[in-house]
């Protein structure tokens, strides 16, 4: 590569040293990411919330989850866009990089109009299937209206940080959140604590903190467009059939799985919104805690991803391989620290959200529950990212859907009301979910049939 480029190449030198350094970043930037909602959830907890119950804090986690749900299928777009980027990179083709950048702008710019337009016509319809509480009810239509008005900078900024993860940067998207972060939270304090907005306050923070990080974001890198490799012309925005053809055919498949992942909670949200305002307020408090974690490591994943398909499109399989086997020892060593945290710490965790009696007493179902979960987090960072590297979307939408449908509904309806279990039993099922995804993904690795996947850098 040569000097000054963005692009890293992780086709040779040591893996291990070069994932630590390489997901470092990602973990960061995951963490402030994540805080969007944490801030707002825990700024809300304690001047919203007020009169002992949990509404503002129920509104904030339910409603949340609707525009998760729509920020993931564009997240599944831009892996789609990711995993040609770095597969180009490592198979030499520079040129071809600026027809899939502007391909991909342009499709998730449409995409992330569309999906807004939907949640802002359907949003009341979204909130009466969720059984949102009637104490949150007003409060959650307030914060979905606004974040999905600014769903089109949520979706750029993810655009904008796949395409630097594919080709091999992690500290600008870091940059990027960070500046997002600072502004989201003395916003936050601002119009919710000082001006008194309530819910609305957190939402138009959070929304322009994401508008601030895009426009910062595009800004950047159109000043440094010769190292970037776009050139940001009007006519490279242009669709290009062959790669948007491409892009739907992997991104199609890691948008379902996206999605199905969030449905998956709207309908457990669902069955614990029936036990009540404070049962719902814990669960949003616990897995936004889950969520800071889960993030975290999933910069272990976004680490690994690009320096697999770079080894692919580089076809160097057997230096892809030992990339999976460094994304789970230090995914291993990750989940130990954590469940450590969650078993000394974890009502403590609680506390930063509400300052409800109730809820902190309902916290040690939701942690005696959810512990079981981590393992299976765990090899996921690595088959995870060996499956969506090599672009095997198909395979990863069907672990998704056995994860995200089959199971998490499944075994939540079967512990919380078959069983009797109630809370604790709903968060039993959630949490053990993802091993439909976790086991199969390892047996595929072991097995060596990813080896037979087609490599998409021939056809670049």
């Amino acid at each position: 590569m040569s000097k000054g480029t963005i692009s890293k190449n992780f086709t040779t030198g040591p893996i291990a040293r070069q994932m630590f350094v390489f997901m470092l970043p990602f973990m960061l930037s995951n963490a402030m990411q994540v805080l969007y909602n944490t801030v707002d959830m825990i700024i809300v907890g304690h001047f919203v919330d007020t009169d002992g119950m949990s509404a503002g804090i129920s509104a904030v986690g339910q409603s949340s989850q609707i525009i998760n749900f729509a920020t993931m299928v564009c997240l599944g777009f831009a892996n789609a866009g990711q995993v040609l980027l770095a597969q180009a990179l490592g198979a030499g083709k520079r040129k071809e990089m600026n027809n899939i950048m502007g391909t991909l702008f342009s499709l998730m710019t449409i995409l992330s109009v569309i999906l807004s337009s939907v949640i802002l016509l359907c949003r009341r319809q979204i909130l009466d299937i969720m059984n949102i509480p009637p104490e949150s009810y007003q409060m959650s239509i307030q914060y979905m209206t606004i974040c999905a008005a600014g769903l089109v900078f949520t979706a750029g900024y993810n655009m904008v940080s796949a395409v630097l993860r594919g080709m091999g940067d992690s500290k600008r998207p870091f940059l990027f959140i960070a500046i997002a972060s600072v502004t989201n939270l003395v916003l936050d304090l601002l119009f919710t604590g000082y001006l008194g907005w309530g819910v609305a306050g957190a939402a138009y923070a959070t929304i322009i903190g994401q508008a601030v990080s895009f426009i910062f974001s595009i800004y950047y890198l159109a000043k440094r467009k010769e190292n970037f490799g776009f050139d940001f012309k009007l006519q490279s925005f242009k669709i290009n059939p062959t790669y948007a053809k491409m892009m739907f055919s992997i991104g199609t498949p890691m948008a379902i799985q996206s999605g199905c992942i969030n449905i998956s909670m709207l309908f457990v949200n669902s069955m614990i919104n029936e036990v009540g305002v404070v049962a719902s307020a814990t669960f949003s408090a616990g897995v936004k805690i889950d969520d800071i974690i889960n993030k975290i490591s999933q910069g272990i994943h976004h680490a690994a991803m690009p320096m697999i398909s770079q080894n692919i499109g580089a076809n160097k399989p057997e230096r892809a391989k030992k990339v999976v086997y460094t994304a789970w020892i230090f995914s291993g060593i990750w989940t130990v620290v954590f469940i450590a945290l969650y078993i000394f710490f974890g009502k403590q965790m609680f506390m930063l959200f509400s300052e409800n009696p109730q809820v902190h007493s309902m916290a040690g179902e939701f942690i005696r529950a959810i512990i079981w979960m981590f393992p299976a987090l765990a090899l996921m960072r690595g088959t995870g990212a060996l499956i969506q590297g090599i672009g095997n979307a198909k395979l990863s939408m069907v672990l998704a859907l056995l994860d995200g449908v089959v199971l998490r509904i499944g075994l939540s309806w079967l512990f919380g009301i078959a069983f009797g279990w109630g809370f604790y039993g709903f968060v039993l099922g959630y949490g053990l979910a993802p091993y439909g995804f976790a086991i199969p993904g390892v047996i595929y690795f072991l097995s060596g049939l990813w080896r037979r996947h087609k490599v998409l850098a021939r056809d670049i």
